[in-house]
């Protein structure tokens, strides 16, 4: 499958395109997710594009997710193994879905049958882009070289390095799902509220604060990037940029980057997937870069 000493793996839910991903020799497996009770495969809007799977929630879809469960993992691992390589898996936060500890589960199992075989987790702690840009992270190490022991321990070492910081204009899915209640969601409709969160040392997403109107917005979530990146606004590493069916948001978003971080290495945009636009709606940005350790 790959030259390189090790396999690195990840989860659908990096948000990256999946050419990226292909490009960069990283094999994924597939979260699923449910429109109105059919399931689909999280197949990075290879089935279902992001702005027609946005658009069936708009018109009324019932969507849920689902997990990677262990057997999946194992289907998923087994061949890799089988071709003699040792893999390195990333998996999605422990903090949003258990299937880090399905993919722990599927490791036991397979390291009985593969004894000879290195097999090793880190959970990323991370989600979306930033989920995808710690990957790529791990996987500029593997091209440098890097044994499985040492790109395992850096990961373990620098997941809480990665920040993640979304707003959301549109509050209609928060409130559909219950993660607002209908009174609250009522209220920051009318007055214009927008919900500043970040991702917290567990992998959970915690809302930070609220804010009137979309400009203001706009410029608090980078200010949180001025305020955490690494060397503040000399800040020299990558930035991804995710958005659900709201590119016109996320462009302002990388616009406002530029102008205030002139030595940034790059700065892409890329589109929340169907298992996290589950849960968010259109409507949602997300802000991601290297930066100082996430502590709270």
């Amino acid at each position: 499958m790959q030259n390189h000493k090790f396999v690195l793996t990840c989860c659908s839910t990096v948000d990256l395109s999946k050419e990226r991903l292909d490009e960069r020799n990283i094999p994924y497996v597939c979260f699923h997710y449910f429109l109105d009770g059919v399931e689909y495969v999280d197949d990075l809007g290879a089935t279902i594009s992001a702005n027609e799977f946005y658009q069936k929630m708009v018109d009324g879809a019932d969507t849920k997710t689902a997990q990677v469960n262990t057997a999946e993992y194992v289907e998923f691992f087994e061949p890799i193994l089988k071709e003699g390589n040792d893999i390195l898996h990333l998996a999605f936060s422990s903090g949003l879905s258990g299937s880090a500890n399905s993919a722990r589960i599927a490791i036991e199992e397979l390291s009985e049958k593969y004894p000879d075989r290195k097999i090793m987790l880190v959970d990323s702690l991370a989600a979306s882009s930033g989920y995808g840009l710690f990957v790529e992270m791990v996987a500029d190490l593997r091209d440098m070289g890097a044994p499985i022991e040492d790109a395992y321990e850096w990961a373990t070492m620098k997941r809480l390095n990665i920040h993640h910081w979304f707003f959301s204009t549109d509050l209609t899915f928060y409130i559909k799902g219950g993660r607002v209640s209908k009174l609250s969601g009522w209220f920051g409709t009318a007055l214009k509220i927008c919900p500043l969160l970040n991702m917290n040392y567990e992998g959970k997403l915690i809302p930070r604060e609220k804010i009137r109107t979309k400009p203001r917005v706009i410029k608090a979530i980078v200010d949180k990037m001025s305020l955490c990146a690494k060397n503040g606004e000399n800040y020299s590493g990558r930035c991804y940029i995710s958005h659900s069916a709201c590119r016109e948001d996320a462009e302002a978003v990388k616009a406002l980057v530029e102008e205030k971080f002139k030595k940034v290495k790059s700065i892409e945009i890329f589109d929340i997937g169907s298992v996290i636009g589950s849960h968010t709606g259109p409507g949602t940005v997300a802000l991601f870069f290297e930066g100082v350790e996430r502590e709270d």
